[in-house]
């Protein structure tokens, strides 16, 4: 399974494997053993040409920025510089060797070594490869190679040692294992298991993080359901566990339970679906654990709006930004209103249609009827369809040339009403076409401002 020679030549041909052969190329020559290293090696012994290829060297970070002047030190406390190249950036780390003393919670404290130490601190097989582009030898250690042959997850090691130094492996672990649809040697198995309560340790951001990507692999449902099965989703997500064995309504959900429907619609994720939206599909029935009834049948009444709260509960310990937080809730919220858009007026389609998060709102509604079986669609495709319709016959409003904080930092004003109402103001003047430049807006905001100030040293 060693690398081909045609994938060797295909790489090595592309622009950022010219540039990542120079890095090597140039700390070569300067005396530093330096290696291509983890994800792209994996991808070239799959016969893939990586996307990403990261470096790993014997120089130091100051001894890189030597030879690279214009490479960015930010994270040289850690052994890593990013180095500017043409259109991209390549990090490089140097080697490094493990602190047996890390309390799990964050990243071994940074102690430079040789290549052989860095190997032995990497978390599993697979990602303890290196390649050298010049003289094109494979370093491997841990017979990786013969891991990624049988798609086969192993922690380096003892394993249970492996998930201490960092709780954050054991997602790892998950998300290659859903990434190479592999398999996991019994012991690696057995130590996720038994040091699934460390992933209480982690900070939410670095879960956060860690979850995105799971949710971009090409096998997202396999993680989360492996993270169920070890019991980590429940020491970190519970409002997602707790789905597993919810019930829903049987001439509806053919596919199963709320968490059987949750895994289809990741199944259907496709490459046009952004990481917010597949968060949003992901949380939008987690209200069904709290509303289930069984009435005429089962029924899960304003189970959009519940889930929105557990949503923003769940994401604010994953430390997510507000703005993406906001959006998010506001896609679960709104979910299960779409049967309403052919009994508005132009008015309330107008608010719909031209409103920023809709897209979104669109996609989770597609995936929640992908998600289902039987699934039916014409909901959706007539809800396009009319949007479609009016977005035509109505084009969409201009952005306005202002924000509000344009606004109070010119004026030297605070936030509140007087703010939103020279917005609105303005952008009026806007759609009459009064003013069409920024530079104008800017002027007639400061005349707006003057009268202000007139009117109140008249009212004093």
């Amino acid at each position: 399974m060693s690398v081909s020679q045609h994938i060797i030549d295909d790489t090595l041909r592309t622009p950022q494997g010219e540039d990542a052969y120079t890095i090597v190329e140039k700390l070569t020559d300067a005396g530093f053993d330096t290696w291509w290293v983890g994800g792209c090696v994996r991808d070239m012994l799959l016969g893939r040409i990586p996307e990403d290829i990261d470096i790993a060297t014997g120089a130091l970070p100051e001894e890189v920025k030597v030879l690279f002047p214009k490479a960015d030190m930010t994270a040289a406390p850690v052994g890593s510089v990013r180095i500017p190249l043409r259109k991209r950036s390549f990090e490089v780390t140097t080697f490094r060797e493990d602190d047996a003393a890390s309390n799990g919670r964050h990243p071994e404290a940074v102690v430079f070594g040789t290549r052989e130490q860095d190997a032995k601190r990497r978390d599993i097989t697979v990602n303890a490869m290196y390649w050298n582009p010049i003289s094109r030898a494979l370093f491997d250690p841990f017979d990786g190679e013969a891991d990624l042959k049988e798609r086969l997850i192993r922690f380096i090691g003892d394993p249970a040692i492996r998930i201490k130094h960092d709780a954050l492996r054991m997602l790892r672990a998950v998300r290659f294992r859903a990434t190479l649809h592999g398999q996991y040697h019994p012991e690696t198995y057995r130590a996720l298991q038994e040091q699934a309560p460390l992933v209480e340790i982690l900070s939410g951001q670095r879960l956060r993080e860690e979850l995105e990507k799971m949710l971009l692999c090409p096998h997202p449902d396999r993680a989360l359901e492996d993270l169920w099965e070890l019991g980590i989703l429940q020491r970190f997500l519970p409002e997602l566990a707790e789905c597993k064995g919810i019930p829903q309504p049987a001439d509806y959900h053919h596919e199963g339970d709320v968490w059987d429907h949750t895994l289809m619609i990741t199944r259907a994720f496709t490459a046009e679906h952004g990481i917010d939206t597949r968060l949003a599909a992901l949380f939008h029935d987690c209200g069904k654990t709290k509303t289930f009834s069984l009435k005429e049948r089962i029924r899960f009444d304003h189970h959009a709006s519940i889930s929105a709260e557990l949503a923003a509960q769940a994401l604010s310990r994953l430390q997510m930004p507000q703005r993406r937080r906001e959006k998010i809730c506001w896609v679960i919220e709104h979910h299960m209103m779409m049967g309403s858009f052919a009994s508005m007026n132009d008015e309330r389609k107008s608010h719909w249609y031209y409103h920023p998060w809709f897209p979104e709102l669109l996609q989770v509604f597609w995936l929640d009827i992908a998600g289902t079986d039987p699934a039916d669609f014409s909901l959706y495709e007539e809800i396009v369809a009319d949007e479609q319709h009016f977005l035509d016959s109505h084009p969409r409003p201009p952005k306005p040339l202002l924000t509000g904080e344009d606004i109070m930092d010119a004026l030297g004003i605070p936030p509140g009403e007087e703010v939103g109402k020279m917005l609105q103001t303005l952008y009026e003047a806007q759609i009459r076409g009064e003013i069409a430049t920024k530079k104008e807006a800017l002027a007639r905001m400061k005349g707006l401002g003057a009268d202000r100030t007139d009117s109140a040293q008249r009212g004093a």
